[in-house]
């Protein structure tokens, strides 16, 4: 019997009814051979982590923007994180753990350079809604691989694209990301908050804290148990009322206190212009752009889509040191 098989049988004697089997997956848009040693979800998991939209990640801003300080989240260490809070639930509920960490490892590939402020600028810019949890889709399916693409499983896809607030997962290891995700970013953006200066624990609203906890770790330990306790034997994953009305509510306040404060927010307008600029230049050169990108154009992609393509993919540091190589003097440049 192949490693695989074993692995697949022993998912049937483990898990809940309502989890998702590795050999009941829906499957991949081209067909592969099995591989004798990985369920499909493990080697999604290792295709995306060896991916290098998923290495691009570790230059990519969480919150703050181009951090002096080296304990800062980027867009990585959130990965990393919602990760493993997906993990422990689905080990703990007793679902697919390596369909829920795929997910998470996935559900940010598609994330602009300088946070949710390079979405909106590539909004506006191009005319159409940019959503990271679409281009993240995008990403896997198309842009990796010089166009090939990862070819994941239809659940891995399905997570990634479905992992925000307002979307609907269809597997219950989908659900568990969605709700890990905001786990993982309400928290550890308060504990960088802190860090910054920006916030204080004791000002925190006592009404969300005196149920999760004052502090990181209190907190998330708190919605972790309670997530697992109200998501055993459920086809989908969920908090009590109390503790989602609190993170919800603290959710609430770090918008006023922490993302919208103008302190951190003050390099933002700078940030956005960058975009805005890059983009411009580019859709009036498209013969600058790379040779995978000009390909897919030829290929019927509207130049449009394939700029948006080739910035989102940039890391902040890239973004920045491409503004400076096109429109600063050679002289200037190292200031």
């Amino acid at each position: 019997m192949l490693i695989r098989e074993y692995i697949e049988q022993e998912e049937h004697k483990r898990f809940s009814e309502y989890a998702t089997f590795s050999d009941s997956s829906r499957g991949r848009e081209v067909y592969e051979e099995p591989c004798d040693l990985r369920p499909v979800f493990q080697r999604d998991r290792d295709r995306i982590v060896h991916s290098k939209s998923f290495r691009r990640l570790k230059h990519k801003t969480q919150v703050f923007l181009a951090p002096y300080g080296d304990h800062y989240r980027t867009r990585l260490t959130h990965t990393l994180e919602v990760s493993q809070i997906a993990r422990t639930v689905a080990r703990s509920i007793r679902c697919n753990e390596d369909l829920a960490e795929a997910i998470a490892l996935g559900h940010d590939l598609g994330h602009t350079p300088f946070g949710h402020v390079g979405e909106r600028a590539l909004t506006k810019v191009s005319g159409k809604p940019f959503l990271h949890s679409e281009q993240s889709v995008r990403v896997v399916e198309v842009l990796e691989k010089d166009g090939k693409g990862l070819n994941l499983t239809w659940e891995v896809r399905d997570g990634i694209l479905n992992h925000q607030t307002a979307k609907h997962p269809a597997t219950l290891e989908g659900s568990i990301v969605r709700l890990s995700d905001k786990i993982a970013y309400v928290n550890h953006d308060i504990d960088d908050g802190i860090r910054a200066g920006v916030l204080i624990e004791e000002n925190l609203p006592s009404a969300c804290t005196n149920v999760l906890g004052h502090s990181t770790r209190d907190r998330i330990n708190t919605i972790i148990y309670d997530m697992v306790k109200n998501s055993t034997n459920t086809s989908e994953a969920r908090l009590s009322n109390e503790v989602w009305k609190a993170l919800m509510d603290l959710r609430s306040y770090m918008y006023d206190a922490l993302y919208t404060n103008s302190f951190v927010k003050s390099e933002e307008s700078k940030a956005f212009e960058i975009i805005e600029i890059l983009y411009t230049y580019f859709m009036e050169h498209l013969e600058k752009l790379p040779r995978e990108n000009i390909e897919m154009i030829h290929a019927g992609t509207t130049p449009e889509r394939a700029v948006c393509d080739y910035i989102a993919g940039m890391t902040d540091n890239y973004a920045v040191d491409l503004f400076k190589e096109i429109y600063l003097p050679r002289a200037w440049q190292k200031y």
